[in-house]
């Protein structure tokens, strides 16, 4: 069995708890959370390191960063999907 994979998983989840707490502390705001993603998003899908690299690639990288935006935009809803549910949106929409 790879470990990696489930330690990612509760490293995504963390960093979602981390967002939401920081939206409930008024540190930042759903849409500062989720304006700073999207930036992110866009460098990694433009990032000349990537250069190269198959669209797969660049997709897979991009992952944890539109699997946080989807996080952020339930919790501002007022849900907490579980990985699975967030990892199955982020891949229909991609």
């Amino acid at each position: 069995m790879n470990t990696a994979n489930p330690q990612l998983e509760g490293l995504y989840l963390a960093l979602a708890a981390m967002n939401r707490l920081m939206v409930e502390k008024q540190l930042l705001t759903h849409e500062e959370i989720h304006e700073t993603l999207a930036e992110t998003e866009a460098a990694v899908m433009k990032n000349s390191a990537l250069d190269g690299q198959s669209d797969s690639h660049r997709k897979a990288v991009a992952f944890p960063i539109r699997l946080l935006m989807t996080a952020n935009e339930a919790a501002e809803r007022g849900g907490q999907p579980s990985f699975e549910d967030l990892a199955r949106h982020v891949g229909r929409t991609s």
